[in-house]
């Protein structure tokens, strides 16, 4: 990464109760996205947040 870009390629994604989802931050590793997944998971609401990795193609992959 010469060029000085920082790489994201880890989504965390909210999925509420009606199905909508939405993309809650991008980051560097998975371990960190994970992180942030599993203390807004912990919160008790009714939504669901998982991680993702962005594919080459920009979509995300369900991990």
């Amino acid at each position: 990464m010469s060029d000085g870009t920082v790489s994201l390629p880890w989504l965390v994604i909210r999925q509420d109760d009606n199905g909508n989802r939405y993309r809650v931050g991008r980051y560097a590793t998975r371990a960190e996205a994970q992180k942030i997944a599993d203390s807004l998971d912990d919160r008790g609401h009714k939504q669901l947040y998982w991680v993702e990795r962005i594919g080459q193609n920009g979509d995300g992959a369900r991990r």
